[in-house]
């Protein structure tokens, strides 16, 4: 898993040297990482050490334990994630919001040269500890990123072809990353496109499941105006009351805050004018009763717990 012939690790950490004296940081998201890495976190891009420290297994199992209901909700979409990219040489890395690789699966012929790598459960991979890198720069940034050989910070890491993808909670807050990393030399960036928008459609997925165990009886609402894809989606109570929202939907709309102790009309959150007197309300529970029972009267009546002559006197005033 060493550095690919064509690139030694003088030449990159003398490339990563210019960019960041050169001022491009200030134009390009892979330099300002770099900068981070080597200013904010006081790394060397030729350390020969890296992620190199892992937990424990006392202290693995309890950071598994605080994942709560992601790890088992992820498991079946890692699944599927390897047996689409695992021919390629891969390893698939699910960490949480510290870079901490907490989950994996990886082809047992590979799992040496990864393992030696630091791609394996208790290693963390934050930029702090490892520079720019697929898991790192992805929970720096709060978005997918596809880092490419040596685009890495650390020298050790440029056979190295990551793309990973944000998972984030039913409230919003970035809890895990996916990662798939390969070190196939002959994968091409265009190739690793390819699996970075694999990686980000299975973190959706995972979002999409969290959300629906965490609102099991609301009705999910697709937002209007997004594709189905981004997973902009809100929960909507009995009482056409939002009581919660993801990421998506969140940034879609320009929410914020505790939805489910502070909920709000879904018509007012779709920016939709809707009539809110009593008498409209009335109106409102009388159609649906007749659209309920196909119109017939006397079933709409029961349902409501009116007489039939009740009920046609509130119809003569609609």
């Amino acid at each position: 898993m060493g550095p690919p012939m064509h690139t030694t690790a003088r030449q990159h950490v003398t490339r990563i040297e210019t960019a960041i004296r050169s001022g491009l940081a200030a134009r390009s998201s892979l330099a300002a990482s770099w900068a981070r890495s080597a200013t904010l976190y006081r790394l060397d891009p030729a350390a020969s050490s890296g992620v190199d420290q892992r937990m424990t297994a006392a202290e693995l199992a309890l950071a598994r334990e605080r994942m709560g209901a992601l790890l088992p909700t992820a498991a079946p979409h890692l699944d599927r994630l390897f047996q689409t990219v695992g021919g390629l040489g891969a390893c698939i890395v699910l960490a949480d919001a510290d870079g901490v690789a907490l989950d994996r699966r990886g082809n047992s012929r590979d799992d040496g040269d990864f393992a030696a790598a630091g791609l394996w459960t208790g290693t963390a991979w934050s930029e702090a500890q490892a520079g720019t890198n697929g898991i790192g720069t992805c929970l720096a940034e709060g978005r997918a990123v596809t880092i490419h050989r040596d685009q890495h910070f650390l020298a050790r890491n440029i056979g190295l072809s990551c793309s990973s993808a944000p998972v984030f909670g039913p409230e919003g807050d970035l809890l895990a990353v996916i990662d798939v990393s390969t070190a196939r030399p002959d994968l091409t960036e265009a190739i690793g496109g390819l699996i970075g928008a694999t990686v980000t459609e299975a973190a959706r997925r995972v979002e999409a499941d969290l959300f629906s165990q965490t609102f099991p009886t609301a009705w999910l609402v697709l937002v209007p105006g997004t594709e189905r894809g981004i997973g902009a989606v809100l929960a909507v109570d009995a009482d056409d009351l939002v009581i919660g929202a993801t990421r998506a939907a969140r940034l879609h709309l320009d929410l914020s805050g505790d939805l489910h102790h502070s909920p709000r009309p879904l018509a007012d959150v779709l920016g939709q004018a809707v009539p809110d007197g009593f008498d409209d309300a009335e109106r409102g529970v009388i159609a649906r009763a007749l659209a309920r029972t196909g119109g017939n009267i006397s079933a709409a009546a029961r349902a409501l717990g009116l007489s039939r002559a009740t009920l046609h006197r509130k119809l003569d005033r609609r």
